[in-house]
């Protein structure tokens, strides 16, 4: 789980520079299968002896089979399928309870410097979060895709103003509140896979773009993972029951998809770090990293998207819609960083689900300018295309006029530094 500084999987020291890996690790996707011929573990260990709480965590390798020297799998090493957790989605990988130093001796390799696990894990964790972000968008999207074909196929009902009994039914993609479920679903996942591939793209710039702007890249790349991970992992399940929604019992059914994939995106809210995790990342670690550098060059990047959108038609409602939120984000952080210390953590810390959502559909709305600026500029010479352009128009206006405004609750919640669910005893539930 989440609490590694009470981690007591141990690794013993063995005389060849190997180490002896004793305890159990849970939730391990892929943990036993027969598709490969081998599978490598990365185990988080604590040394024997070593210091208590995350600093005294090492990462080790520990393969199922140990490897010969010509590299082919050797001898069982003691890896125990001790139990298999069968999951209401993401069922077509096996989800395990692994023991290690059962029956025999678990051999593991330490990865780099002793009590240095917990960065080297972070390492290839945050690439998984924009993973677990991205595999949310494409489950949102497949129940979007299925709702919308649904809702423009499916007859039932008339139009308000249609009085004669005798009419035809219309297509239900014509009622208004199918419209705003299809259109939530639309701004959701497509926002989301536009965060997401902005995200991807920072991955790519630390590596390969201008060394002066490397460093940059890397910042607000560590701001953005935690709301790369959260918000499309959540706005995606709340696309996916607007899809069953749209569908009636049709979605609720297994006659089609839909139930499938709310079921199997369900997971991605805890896969790789919880909503609770992320919102204290980020307001606890990310915003003020650097002194906060992350953040300017966030705010900097906005801001430089919003002057080159000046002059495109139909961009005005997004425009002042995002400049608010942006105000709102920088008054409550304005208001509440400065007050850390004076706060304490558990105070400080008791709305950060308010930070993730209050700077998540900030950027998202962000990305949403970003493609209806793209759009408004390839509109004047569209043909066939043209419906495509005018649809992400209208998209980013829904945005900015349905969701945007929802920041300045999340703002004013947390520049108040409420302390409503921090001074509810658990008796009292």
């Amino acid at each position: 789980g989440s609490g590694l500084a009470d981690i007591t999987t141990t690794a013993t020291p063995r005389p060849d520079g190997t180490y002896a890996v004793t305890g159990t690790k849970m939730w391990i996707s892929g943990g036993e299968h027969e598709l490969s011929e081998n599978i490598v573990h990365l185990v988080l260990a604590r040394i024997a002896g070593g210091p208590a709480g995350v600093k005294g965590i090492s990462l080790f390798l520990v393969p199922r089979y140990r490897v010969n020297e010509d590299g082919t799998p050797g001898a069982d090493n003691h890896v125990v399928l001790a139990g298999l957790n069968h999951k209401m989605g993401y069922r077509g990988t096996t989800n395990t309870l692994l023991n290690f130093g059962e029956g025999g001796e678990t051999i593991g390799e330490l990865v780099g410097e002793p009590g240095r696990g917990l960065a080297q894990m972070f390492h290839m964790m945050n690439e998984a979060r924009i993973g677990v972000g991205m595999g949310a968008v494409m489950l949102g999207t497949a129940g979007y895709l299925e709702s919308l074909a649904y809702a423009r196929e499916r007859r039932q009902g008339r139009h308000a103003s249609q009085k004669d009994p005798a009419a035809p039914p219309v297509a239900i993609i014509e009622h208004a509140d199918v419209r705003r479920l299809l259109l939530r679903q639309k701004v959701f996942v497509e926002g989301g896979l536009a965060l997401g591939l902005y995200a991807s793209l920072l991955v790519d710039d630390t590596q390969t773009g201008p060394e002066s702007e490397r460093a940059d890249a890397g910042l607000l790349l560590d701001l953005l993972t935690p709301i790369v991970k959260s918000w499309p992992s959540r706005y995606s399940q709340e696309a996916l029951s607007d899809a069953i929604q749209v569908m009636g019992g049709a979605g609720y059914t297994r006659d089609f998809n839909v139930e499938m994939y709310y079921r199997d995106n369900r997971l991605n809210p805890i896969h790789e770090g919880t909503e609770g995790i992320q919102g204290n990342d980020l307001l606890g670690r990310k915003l003020t990293q650097a002194g906060g550098r992350g953040l300017n060059v966030l705010l900097s990047r906005m801001q430089a998207d919003l002057s080159a959108s000046e002059g495109l038609d139909g961009l005005s409602e997004i425009r002042a819609a995002l400049r608010q939120a942006i105000t709102w984000n920088t008054q409550a952080l304005g208001a509440l960083l400065p007050r850390a210390a004076e706060l304490g953590p558990d105070l400080f810390l008791a709305n950060a689900n308010s930070a993730l959502e209050m700077l998540g559909h900030t950027v998202v709305g962000w990305m949403w300018l970003r493609q209806a600026t793209a759009a408004a500029r390839a509109l004047p010479t569209a043909r066939a295309d043209a419906d495509f352009y005018h649809g992400k128009l209208h998209a980013a206006r829904f945005f900015a006029t349905h969701e945007l405004p929802k920041v300045r609750a999340h703002a004013e919640l947390l520049a108040s530094a409420d302390r409503t669910t921090l001074d509810m005893r658990g008796d009292w539930f």
